[in-house]
This record gives C-alpha cells, sequence and structure tokens, in this order.
C-alpha cells in the first residue's frame, strides 16, 4: 500500500481514537454511557469531553475533504509533494486533536490551517 493510503487509513481511523477517548471522558463525567441516546449525553458534556466531540466531528468533516484530495492526487500519480502533503497532514491532524482535548486553541486553529493547506496541496499535485 502507498504513503497516501496509509495516510488515508489513518485519517478515517482518526474520529475512531477521538470517540473512544471522548467516551471514557464522558464514562467519568456522567458515571455511565448512555448508549440508548449517546448524542444527547454528549451534547451534555463540558470541558475535555465537549472539545473531543468536537474534535470528532472535526475529524469526519476534515476526512471527506482528505479523501477527494487523495482522488485527486491519484489522477497524476502523486510523486514526493503528495507523498509530504498526506504525512503533514496527518501530523496536522493527530496535533489538531490533542490540542483540542487540551484546549490549546490557537495552536489547534494554526494546525487546522496547515492540515487544510497540505490538502490545497494535494489537489496541485494533480493539476501540475
Amino acid at each position: 500500500m502507498s504513503l497516501p493510503l496509509w495516510c488515508l487509513l489513518i485519517t478515517a481511523l482518526l474520529p475512531f481514537w477521538l470517540a473512544f477517548w471522548g467516551s471514557s471522558v464522558r464514562r467519568r463525567e456522567f458515571g455511565h454511557l448512555d448508549n440508548h441516546h449517546p448524542r444527547q449525553q454528549y451534547a451534555q458534556m463540558t470541558g475535555k469531553g465537549a472539545r473531543l466531540w468536537a474534535a470528532q466531528s472535526n475529524a469526519w468533516e476534515a476526512l471527506a475533504l482528505f479523501t477527494a484530495g487523495i482522488v485527486a492526487m491519484q489522477t497524476s500519480g502523486g510523486g514526493k509533494l503528495a507523498d509530504i502533503a498526506c504525512v503533514v497532514f496527518v501530523l496536522a491532524r493527530i496535533g489538531h486533536g490533542l490540542c483540542y482535548a487540551m484546549d490549546l486553541a490557537t495552536l489547534r486553529s494554526s494546525l487546522f490551517v496547515v492540515s487544510f493547506l497540505a490538502v490545497l496541496s494535494l489537489f496541485m499535485t494533480a493539476l501540475l
């Protein structure tokens, strides 16, 4: 499997990692997991739990754009620039989730921009 596809797999797993982390925080906050109404329970969370829920939602949104970037990049064959853009994207997204959890808003926003620019780079490789 190519490096960009490995990066896509990692990116696809990030929301699940954030969900499991968020569930452990949710269990601590409420004393139990409400599996009948998990979204309502998440909506009542505060602090780290609420930030992890937001990070998970953002990770799902980022996955769609990254997947489109991978498809666009595949039309051109990729290359070294695409590999670098994929790795930068994955590292920025991991950092983004961690910053969400630790309430580092400015750094989180900066990593969001870095990941967005990395995806744009993938689309640019399709044009080159």
